[in-house]
C-alpha cells in the first residue's frame, strides 16, 4: 500500500510498555541516527489490546553497528549468537535484555534454515515473515505500520501467508504448524481455514520430515493447549501431515474424540501429550512417537504409561486399585491422575487427587536384616510386602509385614529355586 501506517496506537496497554529501559534503548538509536521499531508479535498483541509477554525489536543499524554503538555507551551485549541473523541482544541499565534484530532479506532457504542480507527497507522485512498479521511494525509515536493488510486481517481474525502462501511454507516448512497455532490463537471459529491454504498446506507435507522432532513439538503443544484444539487437529490430520509426525499412518480418530470429550468433564487440563497420546493405537506407537518427536523423559512416559493401561483402567471404579497402582514402581500418582482425567473419571480423579500417598517405610536393608537374600530377590520381596500393605489400603504395619508376611514370601522364593542361601538371624 501506499502508506503504510494504518492507525495510530494510544491505549492502556501500549503506553505500559514504556518502561525507562525501553524509553533509554529508543532514545539512544536517535541519538545515533538509526531507526527502530517493535515487531512481529508484541505489535498483533497490542492491536489485541493485550500486553505482550515479549517485546522484539527491529532496526535499520547492522549488527556492526550496533556493537559499535553498545561500546561507545559502555552498554553490555549479552548473546552474540544470533549476530550472524542480525540479532544483538544488549542489557540496558544492567535490569533489562531486549533482541533488536537488523532488518534482512532471506537470500536463499533450505525449508529451515535461510541465509540473510542486511537492509534498511522496512517492506522488504516484512515481506520475509511468516504471516500478514506478524508482519507489521510499531513505531514509538504509536504509529502501526502495515505493508501486506495484517491489520485487516486481525480485524477480521483471519490467518494469511505473506504473499505466495506456497512460497513462505517452503523457505521453512516448520511455517505450516504455525498457520495452526496462531489459527487458534486468532480465529473465532474453529472451521474458517480458507481452503486455498489447507490445498498449499496439504501440498508441502512432506517438507514437515525436514524438521526437527523438538520444534514440531514445541508448536504442537501449543496448538493442543489452545483454542479449537480438537478441530485443529482433525484439519493437520485431513492435510496428511499426521505420519510426517510421528504418528500412525491412519490415527485412532475415535479414541480421540473420546478423551477430547472427557477433557471437558475437568478443571483441570489434560497435558499436551496424554490427548496426542489418543491418537495412538499401542505402546509401540508411543514409542515410535517419542523417537520422531523427542518428549522430555516425563512425557514419554506419560505416553507410553496411557496408551499400556488406559483400557485396562477404563472398566476400574475402585479407588483403592488406583491407590495401589499409585505405589507400583512404573507409575507416579501423576500418572495415575492423568488416566483418570483422559478415562473421564472426575469423582476417582478429584479423590485420588486429595488422597496423600502414605510413605512405605520398609527398606531393602531392612528386609535384608531379616533374612532376605541380596541382589535382584530385595525388590521382588519389597515389590510383594508392598502389594499386601496397599491391599489393605495401607492399615497393615511395618511390624506385621515383617513378622507375619515376610517369612512365607521368603519361603517361597526359596522354593522358587532361589539358590542364595537365606540369613536365618533377624
Amino acid at each position: 500500500r501506499s502508506n503504510p501506517i494504518v492507525t495510530k496506537l494510544e491505549t492502556p496497554a501500549f503506553k505500559s510498555i514504556f518502561t525507562k529501559e525501553i524509553n533509554d534503548l529508543v532514545d539512544l538509536f536517535n541519538k545515533y541516527g538509526y531507526e527502530i521499531r517493535i515487531a512481529g508479535g508484541a505489535v498483533r498483541d497490542l492491536l489485541l489490546d493485550k500486553i505482550p509477554k515479549d517485546i522484539d525489536f527491529a532496526t535499520t543499524a547492522t549488527p556492526i553497528q550496533m556493537k559499535e554503538m553498545f561500546a561507545n555507551e559502555n552498554i553490555r551485549i549479552i548473546n552474540m549468537k544470533g549476530e550472524r541473523h542480525g540479532t544483538i541482544t544488549p542489557r540496558i541499565n544492567d535490569k533489562e535484555n531486549f533482541e533488536i534484530t537488523t532488518l534482512r532479506i532471506d537470500t536463499a532457504t533450505d525449508g529451515r534454515h535461510a541465509e540473510v542480507k542486511f537492509t534498511t527497507d522496512w517492506l522488504m522485512d516484512a515481506n520475509r515473515r511468516d504471516l500478514t498479521i506478524n508482519s507489521m511494525f510499531l513505531g514509538f509515536d504509536g504509529s502501526v505500520y502495515d505493508y501486506f493488510f495484517g491489520y485487516e486481517d486481525l480485524q477480521k481474525r483471519r490467518v494469511c501467508f505473506v504473499g505466495n502462501a506456497d512460497t513462505r511454507i517452503k523457505e521453512d516448512f516448520l511455517r505450516i504448524l504455525r498457520y495452526f497455532r496462531f489459527y487458534g490463537r486468532i480465529a473465532l471459529k474453529p472451521d474458517g481455514h480458507e481452503e486455498s491454504t489447507l490445498k498449499t498446506i496439504k501440498n508441502n507435507a512432506t517438507g514437515l520430515q525436514r524438521i526437527s522432532g523438538e520444534r514440531i513439538w514445541s508448536e504442537l503443544k501449543q496448538i493442543i493447549d489452545g483454542n479449537f484444539s480438537y478441530d485443529i487437529v482433525l484439519t493437520i490430520l485431513d492435510c496428511d501431515l499426521g505420519k510426517y509426525m510421528g504418528l500412525p499412518e491412519i490415527p485412532n480418530r475415535d479414541e480421540f474424540k473420546f478423551v477430547y470429550e472427557n477433557s471437558k468433564k475437568f478443571k483441570d487440563k489434560l497435558y499436551a501429550v496424554s490427548l496426542l497420546s489418543a491418537l495412538l493405537y499401542t505402546p509401540e506407537d508411543a514409542v515410535a512417537l517419542h523417537e520422531r518427536l523427542k518428549f522430555s523423559a516425563y512425557e514419554r512416559d506419560l505416553c507410553y504409561f496411557l496408551t499400556q493401561y488406559r483400557k485396562e483402567l477404563l472398566e476400574i471404579d475402585d479407588l483403592l486399585e488406583y491407590k495401589k497402582m499409585c505405589m507400583k514402581s512404573y507409575a507416579r500418582k501423576e500418572y495415575v491422575e492423568e488416566i483418570l482425567k483422559y478415562n473421564g473419571k472426575v469423582e476417582l480423579y478429584n479423590e485420588l487427587k486429595a488422597w496423600k500417598a502414605p510413605r512405605f517405610e520398609i527398606n531393602g536393608y531392612i528386609v535384608k536384616q531379616h533374612g532376605c537374600p541380596k541382589g535382584k530377590a530385595t525388590g521382588t520381596v519389597l515389590g510383594k510386602l508392598k502389594d499386601i500393605w496397599a491391599e489393605s489400603n495401607f492399615k497393615i504395619s511395618s511390624k506385621e509385614l515383617l513378622e507375619n508376611h515376610l517369612p512365607g514370601i521368603l519361603s517361597d522364593l526359596q522354593d522358587g529355586g532361589h539358590k542364595k542361601k537365606l540369613k536365618t538371624e533377624k
